[in-house]
């Protein structure tokens, strides 16, 4: 089961209405956790027991209270999180929301890894805030880029890619929620280029969509039923004589 992170600007009472129905939908418990305010990394990561007064953190307690590991859990005012000489409790929260690391997310009161994979996030804000835009920027393409360049020990002057180009590696050569798929497949873009200088092969700076089959091979296609927004019409499998294929239905 993927984890969902969902952005929602509405009001107080819209989107506890949303959050309920996505729930009471899914057949999940709902949960909702308010973020205002609170600049200690360990309301996130909960207390070491050495602590007096020490508990676990929000997360997990809401998830006790729920009774449920795979609610549909709702992280209210994330526009306003703070930080303090306690920690940044934002960089606790992207390990609790990023899915390839929230498998294993370690809480310091349980002393043990747990598993929040199976939440269904939804989050809200009234704007969006100074913190999301730097949390986010290293997972932004265009940084992964320059990464991908530095650390093969070529210059930009070597390799280039534009961003069409970027988006068709990500449309028919990954298939996650997360970039690190992106990363690798960059990653073969750069090696592919350092070999090019090496060898002293003549090469054009600029890698274009024409270049991917090349360098990354076939790819995966997209189909004429993909991303089907028709009215009335979905996506369906059809059994025949020579085996299953998949087709159009008319909803009548």
């Amino acid at each position: 089961m993927k984890s969902y992170l969902v952005f929602l600007r509405s009001s107080g009472s819209w989107k506890n209405i949303v959050g309920k129905s996505v729930a009471e939908a899914l057949g999940r418990k709902y949960v909702r956790m308010s973020l205002g305010g609170l600049h200690d990394e360990s309301e996130i990561r909960g207390h070491r027991k050495t602590y007096i007064g020490a508990m676990p953190g929000r997360v997990v307690q809401h998830l006790k209270k729920a009774g449920s590991a795979n609610p549909v859990f709702v992280l209210d005012e994330i526009d306003k999180l703070g930080r303090s000489n306690h920690g940044d409790p934002s960089s606790a929260l992207l390990e609790v929301l990023d899915p390839e690391q929230n498998n294993a997310f370690y809480d310091n009161y349980i002393e043990t890894e747990f598993d929040l994979s199976k939440v269904h996030y939804w989050t809200h804000g009234d704007h969006r805030s100074q913190w999301i835009r730097s949390k986010r920027k290293s997972k932004c393409e265009e940084t992964l880029v320059a990464k991908t360049i530095r650390a093969h020990g070529i210059s930009k002057k070597e390799l280039s890619i534009d961003k069409k180009t970027i988006e068709k590696i990500v449309e028919n050569y990954t298939n996650e929620s997360g970039v690190r798929g992106l990363d690798k497949q960059l990653a073969k873009v750069a090696r592919n280029r350092a070999r090019q200088v090496a060898v002293e092969e003549k090469y054009e700076v600029k890698v274009t969509i024409d270049h991917l089959h090349d360098i990354l091979g076939a790819g995966r296609e997209r189909t004429k039923y993909d991303n089907n927004d028709v009215p009335g019409v979905v996506t369906g499998l059809a059994w025949t004589s020579v085996g299953v294929t998949s087709c159009l239905l008319n909803r009548l």
